[in-house]
C-alpha cells in the first residue's frame, strides 16, 4: 500500500510552553483545571510570568499538529503525514520547525510577518492540564496559502484528513475547502470537537462542515457541551455518541463514526446506531505525569491504524496505546519508537 502523503492534517500550530504550576497561579489568571480556553489581555502576562517562575519545555504542538506527531511516530513510514498552518517568522517559528522536521511529519507552514508565532500556555496541576492558547501567528492562516499548488498537491495527495475544531475559529472556509474534496473524491474527513467554547460560540461554523465528517472525536465534557447546545436535554454521553453520528450527512459513501474519549471511563464509539465501548489501559496514579496531549496521541493512534484499514477495535486500541504513553511523560513527547504490536 502507498503510505506517502496519506494522512493531512491542517491547524493552528502553537509552541506549547509546558510547567507544572500551583493553585495560586490557577487562580490568579482564573484558569479552570482541564479546559482549553483562548487568552485574553489578561492572560497575556502569565507566558513570561511562567517561563521565569517555573521549569518550562517547549515542544511542537497544538492540537492537530499533536495528533500529526504521534501518527507518524506510529506509523513509522517516512513522509506518511503531512501538515498546514501558520506561523510567525521569529524565534519560536524557528524552533517549531526545527521540531517538527524531527517528528518525520511534512509540514508546510504560511509563515507570516506581522505576528508572532502562537503559543500554549500549558499549566499542568495534579497531573491535570489546562491549556490557554496564545493564537497570534496562527491566527493570521489564509485559504490563500492552501489554493497554492503545492500546498493544494498535498490535499490531492492525501486519503484521509483530520481537523481539530479550533481551526473553525481561524479558517472555516480553508476546512470547508478540504470537506468539499474529501466527500467529491470518496476520502475520509474527520474533526474533532476539541472544546466545550467550540460547541458553544462556533456553533454555526461547526454545524456547517458537520456534515461532511466521516468521524468525529470528543471527550465527555464537550460531548455534553455540544448536547446541551443542541437542546438534546441528556448528558448520557451513549445517547449524545449516537445522535452526533447519526447527524445529517452529506455524503452517503461512508457512514459517520463518533468517539468519545472519557479519561479513565471505557471509549464510546457509535456507529449504525448501536454503541461499543472499549476500556482503555489503566494507569496507576504515580505513573502520571500529566494528561497534556492525551486526546490528541489518541487521535494520532487511531488514525495510524485507519489510514491501514484497520478495523475501528484496532483504531481504539491504536488510540488507547498511544495516549497511555504520553500521559506518563511531560506534554505531547514519545520514545524514540512505538511498543506497539
Amino acid at each position: 500500500m502507498e503510505y506517502e502523503r496519506i494522512l493531512l492534517g491542517m491547524g493552528n500550530p502553537l509552541l506549547d510552553i509546558s510547567a507544572v504550576v500551583d493553585e495560586e497561579f490557577m487562580n490568579k489568571y482564573d484558569i479552570k483545571p482541564n479546559n482549553a480556553i483562548l487568552a485574553d489581555k489578561k492572560h497575556l502576562l502569565m507566558y513570561e510570568e511562567m517561563s521565569t517562575k517555573y521549569r518550562v519545555e517547549y515542544t511542537a504542538g497544538g492540537a492537530t499538529q499533536n495528533s500529526m506527531r504521534v501518527a507518524q511516530w506510529m506509523l513509522q513510514k517516512p513522509g506518511a503525514t503531512s501538515y498546514i498552518g501558520c506561523i510567525g517568522k521569529d524565534k519560536f517559528g524557528e524552533e517549531m520547525k526545527h521540531n517538527v522536521k524531527l517528528s518525520g511529519v511534512n509540514a508546510h507552514y504560511y509563515e507570516d510577518e506581522s505576528a508572532p508565532t502562537g503559543t500554549c500556555a500549558v499549566c499542568v496541576l495534579g497531573g491535570e492540564r489546562s491549556l490557554v492558547a496564545n493564537l497570534s501567528a496562527a491566527n493570521c492562516y489564509k485559504s490563500e496559502h492552501l489554493k497554492r499548488p503545492e500546498n493544494w498537491a498535498l490535499v490531492e495527495k492525501a486519503k484521509y484528513f483530520y481537523i481539530a475544531g479550533f481551526f473553525l475559529t481561524v479558517s472555516p472556509d480553508s476546512i470547508q475547502l478540504v470537506a468539499e474534496h474529501a466527500a467529491a473524491n470518496n476520502k475520509f474527513f474527520s474533526m474533532n470537537l476539541s472544546a466545550p467554547f467550540i460547541c458553544e460560540f462556533f456553533k454555526d461554523a461547526q454545524e456547517k462542515v458537520l456534515p461532511y465528517m466521516d468521524f468525529v472525536f470528543g471527550n465527555e465534557t464537550e460531548a455534553r457541551t455540544f448536547s446541551n447546545v443542541h437542546g438534546w436535554e441528556t448528558d448520557n454521553v451513549e445517547e449524545i455518541a449516537i445522535k452526533i453520528s447519526q447527524f445529517t450527512k452529506a455524503t452517503g459513501t461512508h457512514k459517520r463514526i463518533t468517539v468519545i474519549t472519557q479519561g479513565a471511563d471505557p471509549v464510546v464509539v457509535a456507529e449504525d446506531g448501536k454503541v461499543k465501548k472499549f476500556p482503555v489501559i489503566l494507569l496507576p496514579k504515580e505513573k502520571l505525569v500529566d494528561t497534556n496531549g492525551a486526546g490528541d496521541a489518541f487521535v494520532g493512534g487511531f488514525l495510524s491504524q485507519l489510514v491501514q484499514e484497520k478495523s475501528i477495535e484496532e483504531c481504539v486500541r491504536a488510540g488507547n496505546y498511544a495516549a497511555n504513553v504520553i500521559i506518563q511523560r511531560p506534554g505531547c513527547t514519545y520514545p524514540e519508537k512505538p511498543d506497539f504490536t
